[in-house]
């Protein structure tokens, strides 16, 4: 009988890229990858240890697997990642009944690409391009668990891209912990726009192409030109500001001041019309105060960024900012997060009710019983906000107008669509997050 496995792959996409890494090593060591199965010989957790609450959910799935094993429906529980390189000692100590620790995998230069098993749709594919970080952002632990930076080959970015191409991927994410410090570590006048033209060329069946993980600072008029012109560019903008108020920029080690970042914005809107800028922000990081916030927050009004990712300052041991003076209390910065939030879900409705009676391109990634799901390029997968196109036309509360029901009949029957597929969809009605089409 074949042994089987499965794996837990918490965190980040950069996590899911290695997971599957992963699974395709256990896979050439003679394993069966079987998610549903009722007994398995083994299941690998990887990890994550970014931020406090990650941690907690790493540990959660440690003491649920080590509770299979306990009744039998397991034989090995095998953790990984994140959590290992940084608490192994500490870890091995606590949960004697693990049977294997290994820390985060080791990041190729070079083509190594398998079968790459997954469990998610078949038409979204992630292209690491680098990993580690040499930033030094005073409260992040990437560099403490990745280290510094460390570009992929040219060669083999462009390998990994033509092997995707083959398979039929949709939409392609490109990654890294800051994929705009491409090439800066080992090539010297070669930039992530200079990879970027290079897989635009190979990739000859690819739709769309999303840039996710960047920094504002490294943010070039090159790469803002590029995205531009180029229509297979996803016109989405991932830009973490992180805060706005010059002091706690300073303090973060951000390496940019609120005037460079409006100019960015201003900048990105003007080349870039009808661009969605995606962007995360801090509250409650070490001695802000309630001016400091205040300003953030009306920033945010100000601005109305289309996608906006909140989260609450997570002291990390080792990292600069765990010794900083004035740790903000944790009622506090939850206040200051739900107060962002709100102001949020506001812009976010205002964002989508733009798309009422809109014709836009929708990338079908799923369906259920009474229902397809899809994106606009506007939405990370997994991410943001989807598109919902009921079978039914009342699902969901939702009800058409005349002319909206004439236009039904004018659509590919539902049953037609096919999963992967990009469609013309028209939106009839928007949520705070999500929206509705036919």
């Amino acid at each position: 009988m074949s042994k089987t496995f499965s794996i837990i792959s918490l965190g980040c996409f950069r996590n899911t890229y290695d997971s599957e890494l992963i699974a395709d090593e256990f896979i050439k060591k003679g394993y069966v990858l079987d998610k549903e199965a009722e007994k398995l010989e083994t299941i690998i957790i990887n990890t994550c240890a970014f931020i406090n609450s990650a941690k907690e959910e790493s540990i959660g799935a440690i003491k649920d697997a080590l509770e299979l094993k306990r009744k039998g429906r397991i034989k090995k529980v095998l953790v990984r990642g994140c959590l290992v390189t940084r608490y192994q000692q500490e870890l091995s100590t606590s949960f004697p009944g693990v049977d294997g620790w290994e820390g985060v995998l080791s990041f190729s230069c070079f083509f190594n690409f398998g079968g790459r098993k997954k469990d998610r749709v078949s038409h979204v594919e992630f292209l690491k391009i680098s990993e580690g970080c040499s930033n030094r952002c005073s409260y992040c632990a990437i560099p403490l668990i990745k280290g510094p930076l460390k570009s992929k080959h040219e060669d083999a970015v462009l390998k990994e891209v033509e092997f995707l191409d083959r398979k039929g991927v949709k939409e392609l994410n490109i990654i890294g912990q800051d994929i705009t410090a491409w090439g800066k570590d080992i090539y010297a006048g070669k930039d992530l726009v200079f990879i970027l033209k290079k897989i635009l060329r190979r990739a000859k069946n690819i739709r769309w192409f999303r840039l996710l993980y960047t920094h504002p600072k490294n943010f070039t008029d090159s790469l803002i030109d590029l995205i531009s012109r180029e229509k297979r560019l996803c016109k989405y903008i991932d830009l973490p500001i992180q805060h706005v108020n010059d002091r706690i920029l300073k303090l973060m080690n951000r390496g940019i001041t609120r005037r460079e970042m409006v100019n960015l914005i201003k900048k990105v809107r003007k080349k870039i019309p009808g661009s969605f800028i995606r962007t995360s922000v801090i509250v409650g990081f070490p001695s802000e105060t309630e001016e400091e916030f205040t300003e953030l927050l009306e920033f945010v009004r100000e601005i109305k960024f289309e996608r906006l990712g909140v989260f609450i300052y997570s002291r990390e041991d080792r990292t600069p900012a765990y010794g900083f003076p004035s740790q903000i209390h944790h009622k506090t910065k939850e206040r200051r997060y739900r107060e962002l939030m709100e102001v949020q879900k506001e812009i976010s409705l205002e964002v989508n009710k733009r798309f009422l009676g809109k014709q836009v391109e929708v990338l079908l990634d799923e369906k259920q019983s009474d229902m397809y799901i899809g994106r606009t390029q506007f939405s990370c997968y997994d991410i943001d906000g989807i598109v919902y196109l009921p079978c039914g036309m009342r699902a969901q509360g939702v009800s058409l107008t005349k002319s909206q029901s004439r236009l039904r009949k004018t659509t590919p029957k539902l049953k037609d669509l096919k999963v992967g597929k990009f469609y013309k969809t028209t939106i009839i009605d928007a949520y705070e997050y999500d929206l509705v089409g036919v």
